[in-house]
């Protein structure tokens, strides 16, 4: 008696490595006709320049696309799976989607890459099971070789020369391992405050103080304060009642970070929309959606959340 087989994963989550212009337009528009004429609902979230080629090479057909700038939407990569792709996908929960999403490009500075690995294997876990296709172009001739081996482990199929063939090194767990290590040190002694659930308000203070001191404007003080307060109270709930903030200038930015003792044990963490069914993980989704750049390294008994912020 034959064992039954399991059906298919209708997510489909290819990576589309291009040379040159000819070879990004002919991979994407043949992407997007093809959902177009089935009907299905089409998403682009590419950079600014990748749009303006889609939209002049689309013409009329463009009408039915929803572009999104993926250097505003996407500059914190963890903000991209729930504000970018979950948003247009769930919005059209009941038909197949089809989304072009570029996340790694040319210009992605050294800090910022990392996280965009972590995103793109994570985007695996984030929609198994849906029917959802997100195709992910890398350009072959300016992104870094780790940038091109790492899409090999992040994506189950590769589109290379016209021609798709399943990825012989899909390992996305490893690529989510491998970049869940500490940041580089601060430039110098931070200014360091720590905290427990009586000196909340002062924690919060604290950062924000060195914020204004260090040119941040009104507008991003009043997000900063709300990030650090999710935060800092996400350690006192989460990360063993107390925790130590820092806070620093560094390369244009703020740059602030939590260190408590919890342990994230689920990767998705701040990175999918809450559910009824699945109600925390709104203080880091919000921490996500209020910075322009987000790590965290946990292991068992330690978590470290370090965030950016342009001055």
């Amino acid at each position: 008696m034959s064992k039954p087989t399991t059906p298919p994963d209708p997510f489909v989550h290819p990576a589309l490595f291009y040379r040159d212009q000819a070879e990004y337009l002919a991979g994407t528009t043949s992407f997007i006709r093809a959902g177009l004429a089935a009907g299905e609902p089409v998403a682009v979230a590419v950079p600014a320049a990748g749009l303006e080629l889609l939209r002049a090479e689309l013409g009329t057909e463009g009408r039915a696309v929803r572009f999104i700038d993926m250097e505003q939407a996407g500059r914190n990569p963890g903000r991209i799976i729930p504000r970018v792709l979950r948003a247009f996908a769930d919005a059209h929960p009941d038909r197949p989607v089809r989304i072009i999403g570029e996340p790694v490009w040319a210009g992605r500075s050294a800090a910022e890459y990392p996280a965009c690995a972590q995103h793109e294997a994570l985007i695996n876990h984030a929609f198994a099971g849906r029917r959802v296709t997100i195709l992910c172009p890398y350009d072959t001739r300016r992104l870094s070789p780790r940038a091109l081996v790492d899409a090999y482990a992040t994506h189950p199929l590769i589109i290379r020369d016209g021609r798709a063939r399943p990825s012989d090194r899909y390992a996305p767990d490893q690529v989510i391992a491998a970049y869940n290590r500490p940041p580089a040190p601060p430039p110098g002694p931070p200014a360091r405050f720590p905290f427990d659930a009586a000196r909340l308000p002062d924690a919060r203070r604290f950062v924000v103080d060195r914020a204004r001191a260090l040119g941040l404007s009104p507008a991003a003080l009043d997000d900063l304060a709300l990030a650090v307060a999710e935060l800092t109270t996400n350690s006192v709930v989460h990360g063993g009642g107390s925790g130590t903030v820092r806070v620093w200038a560094e390369d244009g930015h703020l740059v602030w970070e939590v260190a408590d003792r919890g342990h994230h044990t689920d990767p998705l963490a701040g990175r999918r929309p809450p559910t009824p069914e699945r109600p925390g993980g709104r203080g880091l989704l919000l921490v996500h959606y209020l910075s322009d750049l987000v790590h965290t390294h946990t292991r068992p008994g330690a978590t470290l959340t370090r965030c950016w912020v342009r001055r």
